[in-house]
């Protein structure tokens, strides 16, 4: 008889139950850890990153793991967008929150990459599998990890703030399409438009070096943090040119998914989840 997973709630509540013990033996992991030698670095090429979306796209068609993004995600994202955009000293931030998304993307996908761990293993898959996470074996270095990462963000977003008060600021525009007017018919607004997406692009690269594969590596081995980042930038550093690309297809998916009112998202972040776990298997031995 095939197994179901009960009231949603109170599958939940039991596994978090369960998972107590487990997060407090997790969080000696954090900044220490057991392995005796860093993971094996595979060499890629551009076609595993196509064989990996192709993997990811499989994943999402055999899951429900998007109804999560459907019903919690995006919604919340659209409030948050609205409300900025309706408050007019916050317009020069909205931009910098999109593409800020970026940074904190690895974070939110967390879930989907157990999804796709448990297909790979035959396993039966819901979407409630993504709470699986918190049975992870380093499941305290992932929240440690989640928390760097949402700090990164959120110096992103006082450097772009302050980069708008050094050349369009400090006055709150008067409306968003003057806004706009300013920010491309203006000196100091292409100043803020080339500075920004460099330093933006830094920041970028700083999260794409740091989390490419870390994510899953702490989901899929009991690792430490350091573990996972010193990993995850020697993938980079193996695989430069791959890696940047992988890294430039998921800003140009991010951009086209968002364009719709973000609706496009709802199909491309599981997309983008489960192929970040299948590049995670290429590049890991």
């Amino acid at each position: 008889m095939a197994k179901t997973i009960g009231n949603p709630l109170s599958w939940v509540a039991q596994n978090i139950e369960a998972s107590s013990d487990h997060i407090s033996e997790s969080v000696t992991h954090l900044g220490s850890d057991t392995v005796r030698e860093l993971p094996h670095i595979q060499t890629l090429t551009i076609d595993d990153l196509f064989a990996a979306l192709r993997a990811g796209y499989q994943d999402f068609l055999a899951s429900r793991a998007d109804a999560i993004f459907i019903a919690l995600i995006y919604p919340i994202a659209g409030l948050v967008l609205f409300s900025l955009g309706s408050r007019m000293e916050m317009a020069p931030l909205l931009a910098p929150l999109m593409m800020g998304f970026a940074l904190i993307g690895p974070v939110a996908a967390v879930g989907l990459y157990e999804i796709s761990r448990r297909l790979e293993q035959g396993q039966d898959v819901h979407w409630l599998h993504a709470f699986g996470v918190f049975r992870a074996p380093s499941y305290g270095a992932i929240l440690a990890l989640g928390f760097y990462l949402t700090a990164l963000f959120l110096v992103w977003m006082m450097t772009a703030h302050n980069l708008f008060m050094q050349t369009l600021g400090p006055e709150t525009p008067a409306s968003f399409s003057s806004f706009v007017t300013q920010t491309l018919t203006t000196p100091e607004g292409w100043t803020m438009i080339i500075v920004g997406t460099a330093v933006g692009g830094l920041f970028a690269l700083i999260a794409l070096a740091i989390s490419v594969i870390s994510f899953p590596l702490l989901l899929d081995r009991q690792v430490g943090v350091p573990v996972a980042v010193v990993t995850s930038i020697r993938v980079l550093r193996h695989n430069p040119m791959v890696i940047l690309t992988w890294g430039a297809m998921v800003a140009g998916l991010l951009v086209l998914g968002a364009i719709p009112m973000l609706l496009g998202l709802i199909v491309v972040m599981p997309v983008l989840g489960h192929a970040t776990w299948h590049l995670y298997r290429r590049a890991i031995a």
